[in-house]
């Protein structure tokens, strides 16, 4: 469809406006499918279907590509040339930027995850102001599948990122590289500092809620619960990390 021919894609797009504020999950499911008869090119639509429908993962899988495909075809091949760098920022571009990292992550669900970290990755180069938060998802899957030198890079790439995701993996990236030493312990003290929460859950000291928080502030204890629910893999995929964790916060 390309960009000079929106009119259906944005009408779509007011109709999923109202799906997000429905009262009910029949409704919201309703208008996305009346948003999809208006474009078939409408990737919230089929976001929404995936978060709300799908029965499987597979299907979950189907519904993200599809909605993948959808922005891919309402932004037009030369919006990906002329516009990489500066995705999100032009609203247009959000539906497909929401329907590309739900598709990465169902695909490290589905056990796919080079593939997840390749979408990760270039999600990122479509914005590398990274509005999404997608570097927080792909810090632990870089560090669960070994690839530290990447993990490195993105590091280096938000370095002034406070968060307790980012103190963490500071200290999990240099104990992997030196072990019980000075610097991963100054790196703990200054994840400590951030976030003094974090290494309960990690350890299993403290039981993590059946739901997850739907919002966090630095420090805080649902700022930590997400934490060790997204990243305890990577902790547990480093030989001796939990064991000198839990050595450090007695």
């Amino acid at each position: 469809m390309g960009r000079g021919n929106r009119s259906a894609v944005d009408e779509a797009q007011e109709i999923m406006y109202d799906a997000w504020e429905a009262p009910t999950r029949q409704r919201a499911v309703a208008l996305a499918k009346k948003a999809l008869e208006v474009s078939p090119d409408c990737a919230d639509a089929y976001n929404l279907l995936a978060e709300e429908t799908a029965q499987s993962l597979e299907e979950v899988l189907d519904l993200y590509r599809k909605g993948v495909e959808a922005g891919e075809r309402a932004l037009g091949k030369k919006a990906f040339k002329e516009d990489a760098g500066y995705f999100w920022g032009l609203l247009e571009t959000r539906p497909y930027m929401r329907a590309r990292a739900g598709l990465a992550r169902s695909l490290w669900k589905a056990g796919r995850r080079e593939e997840a970290v390749e979408h990760y990755w270039d999600l990122l180069r479509l914005n590398p102001n990274d509005n999404q938060g997608i570097r927080d998802l792909l810090m632990p899957c870089l560090i669960e599948l070994g690839r530290d030198e990447e993990a490195e890079k993105l590091f280096k790439q938000f370095e002034e990122d406070g968060m307790a995701v980012w103190m963490y993996s500071r200290a999990l990236l240099d104990f992997r590289k030196h072990g019980d030493s000075l610097a991963a312990d100054k790196s703990l003290k200054a994840a400590l500092d951030e976030n003094k929460h974090v290494p309960p859950y990690l350890l299993g000291r403290k039981k993590m809620p059946r739901t997850l928080p739907g919002h966090y502030g630095f420090g805080d204890d649902n700022e930590a619960v997400l934490y060790a629910h997204g990243n305890k893999a990577a902790w547990k995929a480093t030989p001796g990390a939990l064991e000198w964790l839990a050595a450090k916060v007695k």
